[in-house]
């Protein structure tokens, strides 16, 4: 049976930095992006996703200002729209995935 040789210490295990994997780039990117940055890729990346959110933001306020007006029947309405509106960013979600899937691939 072979007894283990002693432990050579390495670096020590910082938790404020990223793990170093050899040949992996946690980014790939060379820089860091600001928010503002990848808020405006990710939206020209995908334009449907913040016209969906956008969508479903007006029909939820236009039906909660409605519903406090006592206007219940247009309430519903815009409340029956702001479910169309979010299965639509769901849906630009999901095809936004997709398409950038396929792109990687090819």
């Amino acid at each position: 049976m072979a007894v283990p040789g002693p432990v050579t210490p390495g670096a020590p295990f910082e938790p404020s930095q990223p793990p170093v994997i050899e040949g992996f780039s946690p980014s790939v990117y060379s820089t860091p992006e600001s928010f503002k940055e990848k808020f405006l890729r990710k939206t020209r990346e995908n334009p449907m996703v913040p016209i969906g959110c956008l969508g479903t933001a007006a029909a939820l306020t236009y039906g909660l200002y409605c519903f406090h007006r006592g206007q219940s029947h247009r309430s519903q309405l815009m409340m029956r729209t702001r479910i169309a509106a979010q299965g639509f960013t769901v849906a630009a979600i999901l095809l936004g995935l997709a398409a950038s899937a396929m792109r990687s691939r090819s």
